[in-house]
């Protein structure tokens, strides 16, 4: 951490007195800060387990062998693997602060993240850029930046702000930034648009990745995508894929999250022949999966359990994310790399039992070290709380005969299919009335569509969680209880309701810019289910997530039907329908 004022030779000073000590550490010639005593460690350069003790001083790792240490943790039957690096990741899809968020994945053996604030840029802009560097200051997890590059996805959406690449440059300079994130506007790539060509070159100018999102994009699309720059992609959902983008120099990143899971079909990469271009990613994570399953460590274990190689496994958990984003001190247990530990049980089950983030023992037998709270700016405090403008609506404000799109479900998919039209709810079809309605800047605009395939039988479900501009989406059997609904998540100024006859059933609070709340992550999970719960009850698929399916509804990006706050949209064509 840098000292106020401190003068440039001081600086100098300070870091050769801390060199020194290192050296003479890594000597043996004085003890070490901390000493994991009869470690079987995973070496990731030859690729084998490794034994001896490993010393740490000044928060890195100085040496491997016999050494004694002011403190000393026995390690023996145990496995000491580098801290897991989630290489893609939307903190806010656990929907808590990123202090919970790290209290939930330490214990999984997470040490870094890098993230993509979009879904709150999408509501604060800029200053929610701001708000996520300032509430991750400090964290005991590693939470790397890639700048957001489509605010909104496209220009068809509504967001709280549009950012070229000028109001997002001088993030760059930032430490923790390290790039451009998933450029999802593969269209406008492909198309040599100038408003995303600048984001890209400006990106370069930084020397910085350009992280990609092209789902199925192949051929000479495919050749102008990467050749503009893209250095990788995390939405390969077959074999196939994967392999034309690897082939063309891509990193792949096997993402296995809540809403999207691709490591069965893409386990084959993790071979002696691919695995040096693969690492791991969870995109979107929801409380309960990190509650219930885990987190990067989760990945090791499904991975290994279906015939990956553990160290090739582990090396994509780590190693790889690490020299792909040139963290050059991360995803290895060797002299000059940061002290970032998980010790598992073995390399079967993968069970973490003690997690060393810059050689200070966080989590292990039973400690959980407290975490400090982010000093955050009061304005921007202020600002995350106050990201409605919605005037009250009505119950004609739902009402509407005119013949609408109908978005079809998939089950076990994020993707639609166009169901035609239609001009009333029909239950007997399973067709339910849809609504997105803008809330940034009180425009006024409700998008009305139709939805079959989601179940609801009686009442209406709305949330503030709507990708990516968190637009309020809605989904009833009738229109007063839309209403209802989404009147009450802007009464909260964000959240989650489901609602019937009249009254709120049950209501879930997201106070921060609508789509995070301030309750510990287990407190959330309760009443998420208990929200969950009561959805199902009013007929919602039990296959279906009531609110992560909705969240979707609104993503303009992804094919085949969308709805917006102007309307459904054929997202091949970009088209109103």
């Amino acid at each position: 951490m840098a000292i106020p004022n401190e003068s440039y030779s001081g600086k100098i000073n300070r870091k050769l007195l801390k060199k020194q000590r290192i050296i003479r550490v890594a000597a043996g010639r004085e003890p070490a800060d901390l000493v994991l005593k009869n470690a079987t460690y995973l070496n990731v350069f030859s690729n084998e387990l490794c034994r001896g003790d490993i010393a740490v001083a000044e928060g890195l790792i100085v040496g491997m062998g016999d050494y004694t240490g002011r403190k000393e943790y026995d390690v023996s039957g145990r496995v000491v693997l580098p801290g897991f690096i989630d290489a893609h990741i939307h903190l806010e899809s656990a929907m808590v602060t990123p202090r919970e968020f790290a209290r939930a994945v330490l214990p999984h053996g997470t040490t870094t993240v890098v993230a993509d604030p979009h879904e709150i840029t999408n509501v604060m802009g800029t200053d929610g850029i701001d708000y996520m560097l300032q509430a991750t200051e400090g964290l005991p997890i590693d939470v790397r930046f890639m700048l957001p590059s489509c605010v909104p996805a496209t220009p068809m959406d509504e967001a709280g702000a549009v950012l070229d690449y000028r109001a997002i440059d001088s993030f760059y300079e930032h430490p923790r930034v390290n790039g451009l994130a998933e450029m999802m506007n593969y269209p406008g790539v492909i198309a040599a648009d100038a408003g995303v060509i600048e984001k890209i070159v400006a990106a370069q100018a930084h020397h910085k990745k350009i992280d990609g999102h092209a789902p199925g994009l192949q051929g000479k699309d495919l050749d102008a995508y990467v050749a503009a720059g893209v250095y990788s992609d995390h939405e390969c959902s077959d074999l196939e894929d994967a392999l034309r983008k690897l082939q063309r120099g891509q990193f792949i990143m096997i993402r296995e999250g809540t809403a999207a899971r691709n490591l069965d079909a893409l386990l084959p990469l993790l071979t002696p022949r691919y695995y040096e271009r693969c690492m791991f990613c969870t995109d979107d994570k929801h409380p309960g999966d990190l509650l219930e399953k885990g987190h990067i460590d989760y990945i090791v274990r499904r991975a290994v359990a279906g015939g990956a190689d553990p160290i090739l496994a582990v090396k994509a958990a780590s190693h790889n994310a690490a020299r792909y984003y040139q963290l050059n001190n991360r995803g290895a247990i060797a002299p000059g790399y940061l002290a970032d530990f998980a010790v598992v049980d073995n390399l079967e089950q993968f069970q973490v039992q003690m997690v060393f983030k810059k050689g200070k023992l966080w989590y292990g037998d039973g400690y959980f070290r407290e975490m400090p709270l982010p000093a955050i700016d009061p304005w921007l405090v202020e600002r995350a709380h106050d990201t409605f403008q919605v005037r009250t609506l009505a119950v004609d404000d739902f009402r509407d005969r005119r013949r609408r799109g109908v978005l079809g479900l998939v089950p076990g998919e994020i993707l639609t299919t166009d169901n035609g039209y239609a001009d009333h709810v029909d239950l007997a079809q399973d067709i339910l009335k849809l609504a997105v309605v803008e809330r940034h800047k009180g425009t006024g605009h409700i998008g009305l569509g139709y939805l079959q395939g989601y179940g609801l039988r009686a009442g209406a479900v709305a949330t503030s969680i709507s990708h990516d501009s968190h637009n309020i989406i809605a989904v009833g059997t009738n229109s007063a209880d839309m209403a209802l609904a989404v009147n009450r998540v802007v009464e909260n100024r964000g959240g989650i309701v489901v609602a019937q006859g009249g009254q709120v059933l049950t209501e879930l609070v997201l106070e921060v810019a609508g789509i995070l709340s301030e309750q510990s992550v287990e407190k959330l999970n309760t009443q998420l289910e208990k929200a969950k719960e009561t959805a199902h009850g009013l007929g919602v698929s039990r296959g279906i997530d009531p609110f992560m399916t909705l969240s979707f509804l609104a993503l303009p990006v992804l094919p085949t039907l969308r709805i917006t706050t102007r309307g459904v949209i054929d997202v091949n064509s970009q088209q109103y329908v």
